[in-house]
């Protein structure tokens, strides 16, 4: 069903279940896993969660770190991910990658916001579902750690 699975990954707790979800999916279909993280660009500054200011250069470090993590979660469940990180706006971002890999799905993370802040910035699934060609999950399944690895046990993983 989905050979090219694209797991978006911030290292948020939403970013962590969306990647255990779509690695989860990815085990079952024996896809290929590629792995993004999106440093969001404006004015030579960024925004890290909760509202944070940083320059760029910082910014560009703490994602290349963020990428690693989740790069070597990947690997401990078998996986040899490819990883990549973009500059620019995540929904664009995400899409331009997807398209570019061919990608059969795209995993993101889903961190609620308030109506204002979802009316004044968009949802990035909302831009996914828009934009793409291919099928997006929006990770809800809370799962922790622990549960995940018992789940993992005994499916082999030819990625």
């Amino acid at each position: 069903m989905y050979n090219k699975i694209l797991l978006a990954y911030d290292g948020s707790i939403e970013g962590r279940r969306a990647l255990r979800e779509g690695a989860r999916i990815a085990q079952l279909c024996r896809a290929e896993v590629f792995l993004l993280a999106v440093v969001e660009v404006s004015a030579g500054t960024g925004t890290l969660e909760g509202g944070l200011a940083i320059p760029i250069t910082e910014q560009v470090e703490f994602y290349q770190n963020i990428l690693g993590e989740g790069v070597e979660r990947l690997k401990a469940m078998g996986f040899s991910p490819t990883a990549r990180l973009s500059m620019g706006e995540a929904g664009r971002e995400i899409a331009a990658a997807a398209e570019e890999i061919g990608a059969n799905l795209v995993v993101i993370g889903h961190r609620p916001d308030g109506l204002l802040a979802r009316w004044w910035f968009s949802s990035v699934g909302t831009y996914l579902v828009k934009h793409l060609s291919c099928s997006v999950l929006v990770a809800q399944t809370e799962i922790g750690d622990e549960e995940f690895a018992r789940l993992l046990t005994g499916v082999a993983v030819e990625a």
